[in-house]
């Protein structure tokens, strides 16, 4: 069943299953080891990632509230590894994470509010500086189980330094720009990153979204369809970003949107030129709004590696098929 509903919804959107021209040729991109969809595969994968560390684990988390996850972490501390946790203050981020900063701080975890003027929305796990988890989620555990989310493992040396430098600056509360390294997408200043990839496509775009909010992606994506692409935007339906999606759809772009009872579309991705084959995608915390690009701190990464590639990619392309399509 599953098999049969991917390939009609490859037929409908018109990807291409042989050779695919590269997207984004002038971003670079970083080989990532593994993707995990969610909710398909549950946390899991989380809490092994933090039980295996031996020496350190450095976490920065929108959205915090999560009892097993927040236990693991206090019992890391008692085996004498290093625990760091940066979470966000900003847009009522002292109320929402209140409870686990209470928790984490009383079992010696070395628990950080981020500055209160930013909001800090980035996603990501670095156990023992070697490997980094970078997601769309946050580990909220009522949302598990009908949000989706993307995470990827990044093993990358000068990715992983990268993101810990930034992070060890960001614990400090020094201004400092973010370190780059490969495919790594920081925010403020993501933007110009995600047009780019969007201007570079040359047959088919993929992207999903929880957000719906930023003029330069919008005119990026109408500007693709109008050059030949196949352009398609997955969300769940929301009355917030319904304007600008009608709008979209006025102007040629494919949009598909599902119902909360379906699956709430949290994850944020854009996948140029992908198929089977693989293609070029990239994966993140950003949303398409002003905000996240323009301002929050965000980490996302582009990637060709095609495995991850083809998991996010056909993840996609089913709940294109499953969405309603929006007319203009």
């Amino acid at each position: 069943m599953k098999r049969t509903l991917l390939a009609a919804a490859v037929a409908v959107l018109g990807s291409v299953a042989g050779p695919v021209a590269a997207a984004g040729e002038a971003l670079p991109s970083s080989v990532l080891a593994r993707v995990v969809v969610e909710p398909a595969a549950g946390y899991g994968f989380f809490s092994t990632a933090i039980v295996s560390a031996r020496h350190s684990i450095d976490l920065s988390m929108y959205e915090l509230k999560d009892p097993v996850i927040e236990d693991e972490l206090v019992a890391k501390v008692r085996l004498g590894v290093r625990v760091r946790v940066l979470l966000n203050a900003d847009y009522l981020g002292r109320r929402e994470n209140a409870a686990a900063a209470a928790l984490l701080s009383r079992g010696g975890v070395r628990v950080t509010w981020a500055p209160p003027e930013q909001i800090f929305h980035a996603k990501c796990l670095v156990v023992d500086g070697s490997r980094a988890y970078i997601g769309t989620g946050n580990l909220v555990a009522y949302d598990y189980a009908s949000t989706r989310d993307f995470w990827v493992l990044d093993q990358v040396p000068g990715d992983v330094a990268a993101i810990e430098a930034t992070f060890a600056s960001d614990v400090a509360g020094t201004p400092h720009a973010p370190v780059t390294h490969g495919g790594l997408v920081w925010s403020p200043g993501s933007l110009a990153a995600l047009t780019t990839l969007i201007t570079s496509t040359r047959h088919s775009l993929v992207v999903e979204d929880e957000e719906m909010d930023n003029s330069g992606i919008e005119e990026a994506l109408v500007a693709a369809m109008q050059r030949g692409v196949a352009v398609t935007v997955v969300m769940t339906r929301s009355n917030d970003y319904l304007s600008a999606l009608t709008t979209l759809a006025a102007r040629g772009v494919r949009v598909d949107l599902l119902t909360s009872s379906q699956v709430y579309v949290h994850a944020k991705a854009i996948c140029a030129d992908c198929a089977a084959t693989g293609g070029t995608l990239f994966v993140g915390s950003e949303n398409f709004s002003a905000s996240s690009l323009d301002l929050n701190r965000e980490l996302g990464v582009i990637t060709r590696s095609p495995v991850v590639v083809r998991a996010v990619w056909s993840t996609m392309v089913a709940d294109a098929s499953a969405g309603t399509r929006l007319t203009g």
